[in-house]
Order: structure tokens, then C-alpha cells, then sequence
């Protein structure tokens, strides 16, 4: 069996953990802290000016591990795992400008709605045309559970596709809001699809996950409660664009639906918040929205969140693995 994915994972873990403490030093160099919404939880007050753009440095892990071990492949032709490293790289770019705008402001906003939009859907159309140009994604939509396949028009297939990524990196983005839980909850994701790409033979594609998954274990040490750095928007929007791009690329996004149910969940509380407080001129459904602060003002402390959710998303993971044990002849 090709191991050069636990090589991947390795080469991650260490770097990105031997980057880590020199970027959190030089983001306090350069007063790059996070601000605080004003009107979230009281005790996050004690957060301000913790470094953020923390996110660069398992982007730096995950790049040198994706090009180092991916190199023998890259060299007979096999792009895959570069593909969708470099797509989400493009997320994390829009990620950063966001951040930067942020603390150079010193405000919590950077890009606008509408920028992030257009930046993020264009994105998404070019890479779902690369993909589709290599023959690494097809238009005939993959129903888990099911074992059958729906063929849509390439061009409603596009349409689809492009929303179902830019709403699946912001969803991604609104679970980024308490220590460590956007880095939890993508560690047991990118492992769900490492082990899916490494029990279908695609061992190109199971380079990045791994990689990425060894990053975020390593992240994840300076980013638990109390958390040392954030990944702000350049990481969040990465892992955003990695999630969507591996459903994509191992051709069956419909599975992003159990596998980031914790992002849905965080997403569709925000929208029924902002719902509610219409239709009631100003009552709220939730004690805030997304969901993790709810929880937060319910007495739930971060590091129960972390778990908990955590632990319902491998749960999802191993319920998404057995609807697709059809996939690839599995």
C-alpha cells in the first residue's frame, strides 16, 4: 500500500509545528490581534488582541508537504492533490486580505459581503472548470446511501457546484468562534477523507487531506483553550475551500451534507437568528447565533463544545463512510 500519505501528515505535523511559535511571535511583532465583537459573550473581552492569521501556518505545513511528497507524482503527470491545495490556497488569500483589512482597520470587518461573494465564486467557477478540463470531476451527482448516480446538465451542474462551495466556506467560516473548534471539527474531516481516498487506491488525492490533518493536530496545540492564536479568516476560509474541494474531487459532494453537519448546523442557526429577528421586529430564536455562542451564554464551556462537536462530526464521518461503500467499487 502507498504510505506516502502518513509521510504527508508527518512532514505537516512538524513543520507546521515549528512555524507556529515563530508567527505567533512575530504576529505580536506586528500587533496583529484579533478584535472582539461587541456583542459577543462578555468574558470573550479577555480575547482582544490575541495574534490572528494564525491559519498561515498550517497553509506553510500543508504547501511544503503537499509539494515535497507530492513531487514524484507531479512529475508523471498527477496534479490532483496541488489542484485542491492551491484552490483553497485561493480562498486563504481572500481569507487574508479579509484579515489584514481587520487589523490594519482595527475593527472587526474587513472585505465586504459582497466582495467575499464575487471573490469566492470565482474562484470556485475556475477550479470546477480546471477539475472538469482534467476529467477529475464528472456531472453525474453521486447519491450516498443510494449507490446511484444522477446525471444534470454540466452547466446546472456549474451553477450548483459553484454555490454549494462558496456555502460551504463560509459555513466553515461561522464555526470559526471559539478555541480550537474550527480546527477540531476539520482534523476529523480531512481524516474521513484521507481514509476514503487511501481505500479507493486515489492516493494522489489522499495526499492533501493527510497533510492538512497533520497541520491541524499541530494548530491545534497553540489554538486550544486558552488559545494562544487564531486562525482568522486566512485559515478559516482555507479550510472552507479544502472541505468543498475534496467532495468535489473525489467526485460526491453530496456526502459534504453529513460530514459538515456541524457547519450546517452553525450556519442554519445564524439564518433562522436572522429570521426570527425579522419576522418578530427584534426577538431573538437563539441567545445569540451561530450556534457555539448559544451553547457558550447556555453555560456549555469551550472545551465541552470542542468535544461534543467534535464527537458528532466523527460520528457523521463513519455514518458517511458506510453510504459510500459503493463509491469506487468500494
Amino acid at each position: 500500500m502507498d504510505i506516502y500519505w502518513l509521510l504527508a501528515l508527518a512532514v505537516s505535523f512538524v513543520l507546521t509545528l515549528a512555524v507556529g511559535r515563530s508567527l505567533i511571535a512575530e504576529l505580536r511583532k506586528l500587533k496583529a490581534g484579533q478584535e472582539i465583537r461587541e456583542d459577543g459573550p462578555k468574558w470573550h473581552a479577555g480575547k482582544a488582541g490575541t495574534p490572528t492569521m494564525g491559519g498561515i501556518m498550517f497553509i506553510l505545513g500543508t504547501g511544503v508537504a503537499v509539494f515535497v511528497v507530492g513531487w514524484n507524482r507531479m512529475l508523471t503527470g498527477q496534479f490532483a492533490h496541488l489542484y485542491v491545495y492551491l484552490f483553497s490556497l485561493a480562498f486563504g488569500m481572500i481569507g487574508f486580505v479579509d484579515d489584514y483589512r481587520k487589523v490594519r482597520q482595527h475593527q472587526n470587518e474587513g472585505l465586504t459581503a459582497k466582495q467575499k461573494f464575487v471573490l469566492q465564486l470565482a474562484a470556485a467557477v475556475v477550479f470546477l472548470c480546471l477539475m472538469r478540463y482534467e476529467g477529475l470531476l464528472t456531472n453525474a451527482l453521486y447519491i450516498p446511501f443510494f449507490n446511484t448516480t444522477w446525471n444534470v446538465n454540466w452547466i446546472v451542474y456549474l451553477i450548483f457546484a459553484a454555490f454549494v462551495i462558496v456555502g460551504c466556506v463560509n459555513a466553515v467560516n461561522l464555526t470559526d468562534g471559539i478555541d480550537g473548534l474550527a480546527a477540531s471539527v476539520t482534523l476529523v474531516v480531512m481524516a474521513f477523507f484521507t481514509v476514503a481516498a487511501v481505500s479507493w487506491g486515489l492516493f494522489d488525492l489522499a495526499l492533501f487531506p493527510a497533510a492538512l490533518a497533520g497541520g491541524l493536530a499541530a494548530f491545534f496545540v497553540y489554538n486550544h483553550h486558552p488559545a494562544k492564536v487564531f486562525m482568522g479568516d486566512t485559515g478559516s476560509l482555507f479550510l472552507g475551500g479544502a472541505v468543498a474541494a475534496l467532495g468535489f474531487a473525489l467526485d460526491m459532494p453530496l456526502i459534504l451534507i453529513p460530514v459538515g453537519i456541524i457547519y450546517i448546523a452553525e450556519t442554519m442557526s445564524d439564518i433562522i437568528q436572522v429570521a426570527y429577528f425579522k419576522a418578530t421586529h427584534g426577538k431573538r430564536f437563539f441567545k445569540m447565533a451561530p450556534l457555539h455562542h448559544h451553547l457558550e451564554l447556555s453555560g456549555w464551556s469551550e472545551t465541552k463544545l470542542v468535544t461534543v462537536f467534535s464527537a458528532i462530526t466523527l460520528v457523521c464521518c463513519m455514518l458517511a463512510w458506510i453510504g459510500v461503500q459503493g463509491r469506487y467499487g468500494a
